[in-house]
């Protein structure tokens, strides 16, 4: 079928769709709902026969709905409506969650029922909920109603039809969210932190400020008065609670009248000055860190395994988050292992460097050369490693140079989950991490030249098919971290792991005498220099429009029936804002 998608942003949830339709052998455009933009015209120009809306924070005009067969994601089980639905979820403690599909008439969340799927809720932030259990759910909904539609005889349910308790709730304000730290147990200040990842963040006040805090882990040592800072760690602060501490990784200011949109830096970095003098409490990464104390990497063995598992907010890697991921890798090989698994457990692999730290730098040119050479080191540091083998463990998303990252690996295994997006003009930038020998060595110069052209997503299906990846892991985010330590168990128990790392060091040498490494890192870097150096370049201006999250005036053209045939040029602000890496609604449905 032909299938127009629908939605306020090119998020996380909709690209999957995206891959997974076109997996499927459909034809599939992209449509962003914009203010101002004449939606019915659209649709006629596509003339799509179905409409798909994974993730849609306005109504669908009657003039379109009345015409097609619109399909809408809803985070939530039948019955459930409103647009904090997942908010709600978290906020009051479920464990067990739903998606629906229903089919859009005039009243918002009311429509027919196509499909729903049950899911459960884990203890985590919401936008790592969002692109794990809930994203699996609704891809499974969209996949089914998509079927169901195709075959001509369903008839959708009708909701009151379906015994489900019908409850409609308001928007999770505020008011509701706000923390009450001489009051609220740890517990519940965990709890309203997760349910405000990553939009909106829970407005507080901190410091004499007015700041949106993102994200929240537990600290099980650390006390002190209600409210107090007490120490940071890996650029995030901790603050004491009623009966305990919870560490903070991220800030955003509240914008005042008149001001610019404001952005989500680090804590420590975004407090800046106003941060009195505090210990940093940095756990060692060996021995083993406690499994119980949050940091942003943690290294453990078995047996002749090791694991660096990371996990940054958004997937972005900044300057420092590099150079100490680096550090943490060295050591790791310094230990006595055979197979050394790199990733994350359960969310994001990467998405390369940093680009909210990269603009709030006094000079972003300076601070997007010091990135990108070093993520660069680490790369190489991965393609340089011959005494073992090193096997990338893609559990979520990753894009750009974070894809190139998993590619410096042995193998990679992905979950069958994640979305990759091996490209990097849509931020008009030719790329680095060694990405022009890893990636036309892995698919070929022809598919490497694709990829990069087309900038579309690909699914971990796809990228199994085209050698991007080794291994497609099926199973539950919760269930990846244990399944890739069984698979990294049996991988340094096979005879011919031994004999594969001795080639390891053969084949480098080999590598170095024809084409070194240095070569392709120094031509990467020259072009990525120039345009660093070049306050015109259109990548200063695509940085400052995705950081601030402005919304383009029109749908990227990349995104259309005809992307896949085009080669089109670097492209300008107006069209890529809209294509957010990911990003999780306030109303992440119709």
């Amino acid at each position: 079928m032909h299938i127009l998608i629908l939605a306020s942003a090119f998020n996380s949830l909709t690209q999957r769709a995206h891959a997974e339709l076109r997996d499927r052998g459909h034809t599939v455009a992209v449509e962003l709902a914009l203010p101002g933009s004449p939606l019915p015209e659209a649709v006629r120009r596509h003339a799509p026969q179905l409409i798909v809306a994974p993730m849609l924070k306005t109504e669908i005009p009657e003039e379109v709905w009345a015409a097609h067969a619109c399909l809408v994601v809803h985070p939530g089980p039948v019955g459930d409506r409103g647009p904090s639905s997942l908010d709600w979820a978290i906020h009051e403690g479920a464990d067990q969650w739903g998606v629906t599909v229903l089919q859009a008439d005039g009243e918002m969340d009311a429509g027919d029922v196509w499909a729903s799927v049950e899911c459960r809720i884990p203890q985590v932030p919401k936008s790592e909920l969002y692109r794990g259990e809930i994203a699996d759910a609704a891809i499974e909904a969209v996949m089914l109603a998509v079927e169901r539609f195709a075959g001509g005889t369903h008839v959708p349910r009708k909701q009151d039809a379906t015994g489900a308790r019908m409850r409609s709730r308001p928007y999770l304000d505020q008011s509701v969210r706000r923390i009450d730290w001489a009051e609220d147990s740890t517990r519940i200040v965990l709890r309203k932190l997760r349910a405000a990842d990553s939009q909106p963040g829970v407005l507080d006040v901190l410091l004499g400020g007015e700041w949106y805090l993102h994200g929240g882990h537990p600290e099980t040592v650390l006390r002190g008065r209600p409210g107090e800072l007490l120490a940071t760690r890996a650029g995030a602060v901790c603050r004491a609670t009623r009966d305990g501490a919870v560490w903070i990784p991220e800030l955003r200011p509240r914008r005042g009248p008149g001001q610019p949109p404001t952005f989500k830096l680090p804590a420590v970095r975004a407090l800046g000055d106003r941060l009195p003098p505090l210990p940093e409490h940095a756990p060692p990464l060996l021995p083993q860190v406690p499994h119980d104390a949050w940091t942003d990497i943690r290294y453990r063995e078995d047996g002749n395994v090791g694991f660096l598992w990371f996990s940054f907010p958004g997937g972005a890697m900044s300057t420092d988050q590099c150079r100490r991921l680096l550090d943490a890798y060295r050591e790791a090989c310094a230990r006595p292992t055979s197979v050394l698994v790199l990733g994350g457990e359960r969310d994001f692999f990467s998405n390369g460097i940093h680009l909210n730290v990269i603009e709030a730098a006094e000079d972003p040119g300076a601070e997007s050369w010091a990135n990108i050479n070093a993520i660069d080191d680490l790369v190489e540091a991965v393609l340089t490693t011959t005494d073992r083998l090193v096997v990338s463990a893609v559990a979520g998303n990753a894009a750009a140079g974070g894809v190139m990252l998993a590619l410096a690996a042995d193998e990679v295994w992905c979950r069958s989950g994640a979305v990759l997006n091996p490209h990097y003009r849509l931020m008009g930038l030719y790329g680095s991490e060694y990405w022009t020998h890893t990636l036309p060595r892995r698919v070929g110069p022809a598919t490497a030249e694709r990829l990069m052209r087309e900038a579309l997503p690909v699914s971990s299906a796809s990228a199994l098919r085209l050698g991007l990846v080794d291994r497609v892991v099926d199973c539950d985010p919760d269930e990846f971290a244990r399944e890739i330590g069984r698979l990294a168990a049996r991988l340094a128990s096979l005879p011919a792991t031994a004999s594969r790392i001795t080639a390891k060091k053969t084949e480098l040498d080999r590598l170095e005498s024809a084409t070194p490494l240095a070569g392709f890192r120094e031509r990467e870097l020259a072009r990525m220099r120039r345009t660093f150096d070049d306050p015109d370049a259109p990548y200063h201006a695509l940085r400052r429009s995705f950081v601030h999250k402005e919304r383009p005036p029109r749908t990227p053209p990349h995104l259309g029936p005809a992307a896949v045939a085009r080669t089109g040029p670097t492209p300008s602000a107006a069209d890529v804002t809209g294509t957010a890496l990911d990003g999780v609604s306030s109303r992440p449905n119709g």
